[in-house]
């Protein structure tokens, strides 16, 4: 098998842990609440599995890019900047701090849904820009 598209299934792999993921912990913050804050059931394994897919996913896209020479495409830029967003917007919904309302949690959340939406249908589009 090729060493790019061993990388690449890995990569997608990642991703779908990721939105597997995205999708439980989003779950903490409708069920179980405990005043500002999310549920805490299973909430280490929750990160840890979050952590880990977003470690392989900047570690695989990091590969893939010195695979290709750094030649990438004109959507990639805006990938690169939703998964920044992805990150924000996580960052402030799960944070541990009761200063944060459970209404911006979700908040929080829903931009990160339209940011990993996004994300993945420039993946699946691959616009062209003129």
């Amino acid at each position: 098998m090729d060493i790019h598209l061993l990388i690449k299934i890995i990569h997608m792999s990642s991703v779908a842990l990721l939105m597997l993921v995205f999708v439980l912990r989003a779950v903490t913050l409708f069920v179980g609440t405990q005043g500002q804050q999310p549920n805490s059931k299973g909430r280490v394994a929750l990160v840890a599995l979050q952590h880990l897919s977003l470690t392989v996913i900047v570690l695989t896209g990091s590969t893939l890019l010195i695979i290709n020479d750094f030649k990438v495409q004109p959507w990639f830029y805006a990938k690169v900047m939703l998964f920044i967003v992805f990150l924000s917007s996580q960052i402030k919904a799960y944070k541990k701090d009761d200063s944060v309302l459970l209404v911006q949690r979700r908040a929080g959340m829903v931009i990160g849904a339209v940011a990993l939406i996004a994300t993945l249908s420039l993946v699946m589009i691959k616009p062209v820009f003129s």
